[in-house]
C-alpha cells in the first residue's frame, strides 16, 4: 500500500496525534522470530521503538496487550492499541478521533473505535452504538459477531452498527484492573513472565515457559465484552478514516487502485482479456491472459496463485511445507539479522551461494561450522576477516576461505555497507550448522 509497510505506517500515524497529546515512543509487541525484521524496519523509519517486547508463543491479543501495559505503568500513560496490518487513508481523521476519545480514556473509560460501514461486510465484527455522548462518540451497547449477507444488509440500513476495528484507547494500569477482574490467570501468567525476562540490546525477552502458560484470548473476548455488560464502562467513537484491515490477499485487493476491468497490479504486470485480478510481481513480469478473480504474488523464491476466495487457504500450503521439511515457511529469501541481512542466490546438491550485506560497524559472531566451508567474495566495502589465530583487510574483488571446522568472523570496520558474495560448500548447509563463541547480540545463549 505504498512505498513503506504497514508495520512502519501504524507507527508513523502517531505523528498525527501529536497535537493533541504528548506522543512517547511506540512500545512493539511481536514475535521473537521477527525481532530483527521489526527493528530494522523501525530503524528505517523515524519512529524508533520505546521498547520491543519479545512474545516466545502467540496468545492472541489480551495477553499481548497485558505486556504493553505491565511494560508502562511507571507514569500510567493512555495507551493506544494498533494493530500493525490496518491502512488508514485520511489520517487527518484518525487523528480527530483519536482527539474525541483522548478525554474519555484519561478518565479511566476503555474507548474503542467503530468503523463507519460502506457495505454489508460479513468478514469483520460489528459494534452496536447506542446513547451519543458527544459528536462523536457513544456508549458502547453490545459487540456481535461476524454476520451472514442478510444480516449484515440490516446493521447496515440500520444505522447503529459500526465494524470493529480492534484499535483501543485506555490507561495502562486500567487494563490491569480490568484484565486482572475477568481473565486473573492472564495476568499472572503475563506478569510472571515479565517479571522474569531480561533485556536483549533493543529487545525485552520475556520468560518463555511462563508466557506460554498463559491462556490464549483476544482483548474482546477477555475483556470487552463482559465489561460493556456495565454501563458506561465503554464508549465507541465512529471512525471514518479510510480503513482497511489486510488480514488477507483478497482484503488488499478491495482497497488496492484497480484498473477498469479490476486489476490490481504491482511491478512489471502483462494482461489480456483478464478482470478482477490481484497481480504483484517483485522480481519477474506476470503475465495473465484470459483469468479472472484470481491472486498472482511472485516473489524471489516461489509464486503464489489462489482464487480470490480461498485465499485463506493458503495455510493447507505452509503445513504441507513444514511436512516436507522445507524452508519457505520459516524463511525468506531474503533474512533480516541484526548485523545487516543475508539472501539466497542459488542452491544445489552440496553447495549455496548467499547473498550478505553487513552494516558499517556491525559484525558477525566468532563462530564454527562442522559441515560446510565458506568462500567470500568481496563486492563492495571492506571487511576484516578473522580465521583461525589470522586477521586480514579485504576490499573490492579480493576474497578468502574460511575451512570446515575453523573458528572465523566477519566484520565492516568502514562507514558504508559491506556486500559479501558467499558460497558454502559441504554435506549439510542448514542455518542451524552454526557454533558461536562469542557474540555481539547474545545468540549464543538466544541461537537465531
Amino acid at each position: 500500500m505504498g512505498d513503506v509497510s504497514l508495520l512502519q505506517s501504524t507507527a508513523a500515524r502517531l505523528d498525527s496525534l501529536r497535537d493533541a497529546a504528548e506522543v512517547q515512543a511506540p512500545v512493539i509487541v511481536c514475535n521473537e522470530a521477527h525481532r530483527f525484521l521489526v527493528a530494522e524496519q523501525l530503524r528505517e523509519s523515524a519512529n524508533a521503538a520505546g521498547n520491543i517486547l519479545l512474545e516466545p508463543v502467540g496468545r492472541n491479543t489480551a495477553p499481548a496487550l497485558t505486556l504493553a501495559a505491565l511494560d508502562c505503568t511507571a507514569d500510567d500513560p493512555v495507551l493506544i492499541l494498533m494493530p500493525a496490518d490496518h491502512v488508514v487513508r485520511d489520517i487527518a481523521a484518525f487523528a480527530r478521533a483519536v482527539e474525541a476519545g483522548l478525554r474519555h480514556a484519561a478518565e479511566g473509560k476503555v474507548v474503542t473505535f467503530g468503523i463507519v460501514p460502506d457495505v454489508p461486510h460479513t468478514g469483520f465484527g460489528y459494534i452496536r452504538a447506542g446513547k451519543a455522548i458527544d459528536a462523536q462518540t457513544f456508549s458502547l451497547d453490545a459487540f456481535v459477531e461476524k454476520p451472514d449477507r442478510e444480516t449484515a444488509a440490516t446493521y447496515l440500513s440500520e444505522g447503529t452498527y459500526l465494524w470493529n476495528s480492534g484499535i483501543f484507547l485506555l490507561r495502562a494500569t486500567r487494563w490491569l484492573e480490568l484484565i486482572g477482574r475477568y481473565n486473573a490467570k492472564i495476568l499472572d501468567a503475563v506478569r510472571d513472565a515479565y517479571q522474569s525476562g531480561s533485556g536483549d540490546l533493543d529487545f525485552y525477552r520475556v520468560d518463555a515457559e511462563k508466557f506460554a502458560a498463559s491462556p490464549a484470548d483476544s482483548i474482546d473476548y477477555a475483556v470487552m465484552e463482559p465489561l460493556s455488560k456495565e454501563a458506561g464502562e465503554c464508549l465507541v467513537v465512529s471512525l471514518d478514516a479510510g480503513w482497511s484491515d489486510i488480514g488477507s490477499w483478497s482484503a488488499l485487493w478491495e482497497v488496492a487502485a484497480r484498473d477498469a476491468s479490476g486489476n490490481a497490479c504491482h511491478g512489471d504486470v502483462m494482461l489480456f482479456d483478464a478482470t478482477n485480478n490481484l497481480l504483484h510481481a517483485q522480481h519477474r513480469m506476470i503475465a495473465a491472459v484470459g483469468v479472472a478473480d484470481l491472486v498472482v504474488i511472485e516473489t524471489a523464491d516461489a509464486v503464489l496463485v489462489v482464487h480470490k476466495d480461498r485465499t485463506q487457504e493458503v495455510k493447507r500450503i505452509t503445513e504441507q511445507l513444514d511436512v516436507q521439511g522445507r524452508c519457505e515457511s520459516e524463511f525468506h529469501r531474503r533474512v533480516q539479522r541484526p548485523w545487516g541481512s543475508f539472501e539466497g542466490v542459488d542452491t544445489g546438491q552440496r553447495f549455496q551461494v548467499k547473498r550478505l550485506s553487513v552494516k558499517p560497524g556491525a559484525s558477525l559472531s566468532l563462530q564454527m561450522h562442522h559441515h560446510r566451508a565458506e568462500h567470500w567474495i568481496v563486492v563492495s566495502g571492506t571487511a576484516l576477516v578473522t580465521c583461525g589465530d589470522k586477521q586480514c583487510l579485504l576490499t573490492e574483488n579480493q576474497s578468502t576461505y574460511i575451512p570446515v571446522g575453523t573458528r572465523h568472523r566477519l566484520a565492516n570496520p568502514g562507514t558504508i555497507p559491506l556486500e559479501i558474495i558467499e558460497v558454502q560448500s559441504g554435506s549439510y548447509l542448514g542455518e542451524d550448522d552454526i557454533v558461536r563463541f562469542e557474540d555481539e547480540y547474545n545468540r549464543t545463549e538466544n541461537p537465531d
